[in-house]
């Protein structure tokens, strides 16, 4: 049967449209938020996250620090989706920036993928802020590592919580990691939880196939992958 969907996000950001439109219109803007690495050239935006490619997304809206939009083509069961970006330049440097993504996932079974997608989104667009906000201008060094095979998410959530100090809010000082990362919670929801330092955003995701994600943005070059792929491993070592 399938499902069409319309996702609208919108904040304002303590950043300039010219801050704004590097962030959404650049390969390296865009690994600085969203997720996996990005590439934009030829009118395509190119996104690998994970060793899979996803879908090229066609630019079909570049009106440069005002509108960007990209989308997905529609493959034979109907599915794609598209990006929208409205940006409008207040006063003392301030932005009003609206995110719109919409598509159509088909199949009985789009209610899981729905759900992820929307609480990623949700996730994503709060990093897009965040970054916007405290590290506008800055190149993140993606880091995407998969954890064991997740059987029981509440648990799941539970266990990382734990090494959290507890379900933590935004606003919250946690440690976390190896190393006893110390950061302040920026986000949360019923899949996801983002994490803020000096020099990083640091990201947990529900993976739709069964696995916590690492999605993690340093800023000031980092190679930790292969830690964090341990550290996942051990956190869920030998549990259901």
């Amino acid at each position: 049967m399938g499902h069409e969907f319309e996702l609208p996000l919108e904040a304002m950001v303590e950043a300039t449209p010219e801050d704004v439109w590097a962030a959404i219109s650049t390969g390296p803007g865009i690994d600085s938020w969203f997720l996996g690495r990005n590439e934009v050239a030829d009118g395509v935006v190119r996104t690998a996250f994970g060793g899979f490619d996803m879908p090229d997304s066609t630019v079909t809206v570049a009106d440069p620090l005002k509108h960007l939009a990209h989308g997905s083509d529609k493959t034979d069961d109907g599915r794609f989706v598209a990006y929208e970006f409205l940006i409008e330049g207040r006063d003392r440097g301030s932005t009003q920036l609206r995110m719109v993504t919409s598509g159509f996932l088909p199949g009985d079974d789009w209610q899981d993928e729905f759900e992820a997608m929307s609480r990623g989104l949700e996730m994503y667009f709060a990093t897009l802020v965040e970054y916007l906000t405290h590290f506008a201008g800055r190149i993140a060094t993606p880091i995407t590592e998969f954890g064991p095979p997740v059987h029981d998410w509440p648990r799941a959530w539970e266990t990382l919580y734990a090494e959290l100090g507890g379900p933590p809010e935004p606003g919250d000082r946690v440690r976390f990691g190896p190393g006893s990362i110390e950061g302040v919670v920026y986000f949360r929801n019923s899949q996801t939880v983002g994490i803020r330092t000096g020099d990083a955003l640091y990201r947990f995701l529900q993976g739709l196939q069964g696995s916590m994600i690492a999605a993690h943005l340093p800023y000031a070059g980092d190679e930790s992958g292969p830690r964090w792929r341990a550290w996942l491993a051990d956190l869920y070592e030998q549990r259901p």
